[in-house]
Parts: structure tokens; sequence; C-alpha cells
């Protein structure tokens, strides 16, 4: 029911903003007392503005109509934003300890060909302390 309504919402958006940009303004009466405009309506000199504007204030309440009970079928619909989204479990997470040592190899770069930096580097590879100089 709820995408039949949303479906006429959007039929309904379309006629009324159509019906709108073909009725003419108030300004464009001033032209219609010297000849101009007067030949060129499709419903006669005075019917198209009847028509239209009781036209669009029909289609009007259809769209408030419309607004007021998509919102009442949105706020009592069982359906939730957070139904299709599966929640998580309840079982304890276990966390395994790393079995050895984790031991980064030495980088190889210009300042690691130095002499002391170098058997700095090496001892602590091996697993060594460093030696103090």
């Amino acid at each position: 029911m709820y995408t039949v309504l949303l479906v006429f919402q959007i039929i309904i958006c379309i006629v009324l903003v159509g019906l709108v940009l073909i009725q003419k303004g108030q300004g464009a009466d001033i032209g219609a007392v010297f000849g101009g405009g007067g030949s060129q309506t499709i419903f006669g000199a005075r019917g198209a503005g009847n028509f239209l504007s009781h036209t669009t204030a029909v289609i009007g309440a259809l769209f408030f109509l419309n607004s007021l009970g998509l919102a009442y079928l949105s706020d009592h619909s069982s359906s939730s934003v957070l139904s299709g989204i599966a929640l998580p479990s309840k079982a304890p997470v276990t966390t395994s300890a790393p079995v050895g040592p984790i031991v980064a190899a030495p980088a190889q770069s210009v300042a690691s060909t130095a002499g002391p930096v170098t058997s700095a580097a090496s001892s602590v590879a091996a697993g060594k302390p460093p030696v103090k100089p």
C-alpha cells in the first residue's frame, strides 16, 4: 500500500508542477488589454485561468491528503530501519596470544652500513641486547 501511495505521490507532484508552469502570472493580464495574448489561449479568453486554477486546487488537495496518508503509514508500519540488520551474537570473544616473539627484519638503508649501527642492528635481530659504547 505504501509503494502505491508513493508512486501516486510522484505522479501528483509532476502534474502539479506542470499545472503551475502552464498558468500565466498576474502581470500577464495587462498585455491582454492591448490585444496581446487573448487569441493564444486554449480554453478562450477567461476559461483557461478558471479551469487551470480549479484543477491546481484539486491536485493540491490530493497532494496534501496523499502526504498525510504516507506519513500515517510510515509512522504505523511494523518494519523498522533496523529490521534487516543482523545483530552481533552474544558469544564471548576469544583472542589468541602470539605463538612466538615477533622479530622485525632489519631494514637495509644507508645508515645501517655504518660500523656501530650495524653491530647494534645485528645484535637486536639475533635477540641479544645491544652493546653500549
